[in-house]
């Protein structure tokens, strides 16, 4: 079974349909023991980081998502839940993460060029940096759905994929059994399927 944590922050019903239309298990929960009981973890998410990681905290789940990743339990974030697997984030301010990728989460205003909107949003193509389960469907160039203001910085020792959106920004980051797509595998058709099926096969 997976379970996707929630903390009142994400599209919980739209991830969990696309598990099931593959045939999966998955249990949206807030309750730790479903989580722990679990056997991988998906932390989704919408908004702003520091809101989240309040909310994260707040009911405690945090500690719970940490102690899973520690346990060698397939972990993986979507958008801002990939956001907050990092160490920290300066969205409105500085607020801490999870610490289990290391990097920081920055503003694409200022960093990428004048006059590319802000959000990103839309189709992106994927530039894969090196190989890894999670993209094993996945082909160079395919594409899959972005909304983002914010890109994790810093990351090279976890960097699996980036997009081109005036520079490189990072779509994929993994370290271990601890996993982040910046993009919507749920909202990316076939090819975020095929992402979500890959991390539903992936043993530690």
């Amino acid at each position: 079974m997976i379970a996707i944590v929630d903390y009142g922050v994400g599209n919980l019903f739209s991830l969990r349909c696309s598990l099931e239309s593959l045939g999966l298990k998955a249990e949206v929960s807030s309750v730790p023991d479903v989580i722990r009981n679990a056997d991988r973890v998906i932390l989704p998410g919408v908004g702003a980081f520091g809101d989240a990681a309040d909310k994260l905290r707040e009911t405690g789940l945090d500690q719970v998502v940490i102690e899973q990743a520690e346990a060698g339990k397939p972990l993986l974030g979507i958008c801002l839940g990939m956001q907050l697997l990092f160490d920290k984030s300066y969205e409105f301010g500085e607020h801490a993460g999870l610490g289990l990728l290391h990097g920081q989460v920055i503003p694409m205003q200022g960093t990428i060029p004048a006059g590319l909107k802000i959000p990103q949003m839309g189709w992106n193509a994927l530039l894969v940096k090196r190989s890894h389960p999670l993209l094993k469907n996945v082909r160079e160039g395919d594409c899959v759905y972005f909304v983002h203001s914010y890109y994790a910085s810093d990351c090279e020792d976890s960097l699996v994929a980036t997009t081109e959106y005036g520079i490189e920004l990072t779509a994929v980051a993994a370290n271990g059994n601890v996993m982040g797509c910046q993009f919507h595998p749920e909202k990316s058709g076939k090819v975020g399927l095929g992402i979500l099926s890959a991390f539903a096969e992936i043993k530690t």
